[in-house]
């Protein structure tokens, strides 16, 4: 019987990658976005591929949507083994300029929303007597807060503390709660940032913002979905049956911890 999988967020970007790698692990996947028109562009894609997966529009901002997600999930394929804490965004902005709504938003989108994800999927774990993995999206902004992403690092530096908690109070139920730390990828998210930066800075054209943080990278090359998958592929594996509370850099060599 195949294994399921839940991934927030997986309509398009790292989420959508993360999904693509755990189909291709032989899961049964959940795709998950609050973006619907993408969404269902996404399975038909991943149907075409003939992988098995269904959709479900959500926001995980909010509680009930995320037990949904869960119930969704097992109504179609019967249980669940990983849940993927993926979706999540971003705000560029000085310091001085952060805004009640900004911190709200984020907030809730990016803190709020693994901790109802955890919840859902923990709760679906102990009903069915069964191990479970939690895999949460934190970031190198949840090791090292950087400057004009104040906010976003911030509810990163959360989410790393969530997992540590998660992962303390769930081992006696055998579900592990790890999370994976990505750097710069050519995303729709560093897009937007790089916008975002030319913005507040005098000197910097569009793309050199992206480009100066991604040539401080040890390996020389920016991140690929690929690259972010294959971590998750390995925490979503019965061979890391035995990690719990890391929150593991994927990063190239950016941030050392």
């Amino acid at each position: 019987m195949a294994k399921v999988a839940i991934v927030t967020g997986s309509a398009g970007g790292l989420g959508k990658g993360i999904a693509e790698r755990l189909c291709k692990d032989e899961f049964s996947v959940v795709l998950h976005d609050i973006n619907e028109s993408l969404l269902n562009e996404t399975v038909s894609e991943f149907g075409k591929k003939g992988y098995n997966v269904i959709g479900v529009k959500g926001d995980v901002a909010k509680r009930e949507d995320q037990f949904n997600l869960v119930k969704e999930a097992v109504n179609t394929f019967g249980r669940l083994d990983v849940f993927v804490n993926n979706a999540g965004i971003d705000a560029v902005s000085p310091f001085l300029e952060i805004t009640e709504d900004q911190l709200n938003k984020l907030f809730s989108i990016n803190v709020n929303g693994v901790v109802f994800g955890t919840q859902a999927a923990a709760e679906q774990f102990i009903n069915q007597k069964s191990k479970g993995k939690i895999i949460n999206a934190c970031s190198i902004a949840g090791h090292e807060s950087f400057e004009m992403l104040g906010t976003y690092s911030a509810t990163k530096h959360a989410v790393k503390s969530f997992t540590h908690s998660a992962a303390k109070e769930l081992a006696k139920h055998q579900i592990t709660v790890n999370a994976y730390c990505p750097g710069i990828a050519k995303t729709k998210m560093w897009d937007r940032i790089d916008e975002e930066m030319v913005k507040y800075s005098d000197d910097l054209k569009p793309g050199e913002a992206f480009e100066q943080y991604s040539s401080q990278i040890a390996l020389k090359r920016y991140q690929t979905p690929e690259d972010v998958a294959n971590l998750v592929s390995f925490l979503a594996s019965d061979e890391a049956d035995y990690i719990t509370g890391q929150a593991i850099l994927t990063d190239g060599g950016l941030v050392y911890r």
